[in-house]
């Protein structure tokens, strides 16, 4: 005594199971598309200016808004930014040329130092290889016109 189901007796394959699940999903596709596309449609006939009761409700916020603004302060940290600034470029100048003429008067007093016996020495190696490169064209001449006249 078998009681059959109706639903049983129903085989639905994979095949027509796909096929039920892809209709249901082109409705609902279809759906969706109907929404975006009236929404965008009741947008384009909408009046694109604001009225003139929204207007004065954006011009009085916007009053409010910059009535509402520390104009003092703002001005007043501006004018120190640019008093810092301006001190510190005149300290910056003052230092630059300061540590310039310091390290001029340290290199001059270093050349003093150093220049007495090393420049000394080094202007003897200077001249000694001054002559010694003149002696050596001296015979090179000498040598050439020796031949040129034999």
């Amino acid at each position: 005594m078998e009681i059959q189901q109706p639903w049983r007796s129903l085989r639905f394959s994979f095949r027509t199971a796909t096929a039920i699940v892809c209709f249901l999903n082109l409705i609902a596709a279809l759906i969706l598309l109907q929404g975006f596309l009236s929404s965008a449609s009741t947008r384009k006939f909408s009046t694109p200016h604001p009225d003139a009761v929204h207007l004065s409700y954006i011009k009085e916020s916007e009053e409010m808004r910059r009535a509402m603004e520390p104009l003092e302060l703002i001005k007043r940290v501006r004018e120190i930014t640019q008093e810092a600034y301006a001190e510190a470029e005149i300290v910056q100048l003052k230092d630059t040329k300061q540590t310039a003429a310091e390290g001029l008067s340290k290199r001059l007093k270093d050349s003093r130092s150093f220049s007495d016996a090393a420049s000394q020495r080094a202007l003897e190696e200077w001249r000694k290889r001054k002559m010694e490169r003149a002696r050596q064209r001296q015979l090179g001449k000498n040598g050439t016109s020796a031949m040129s006249q034999a």
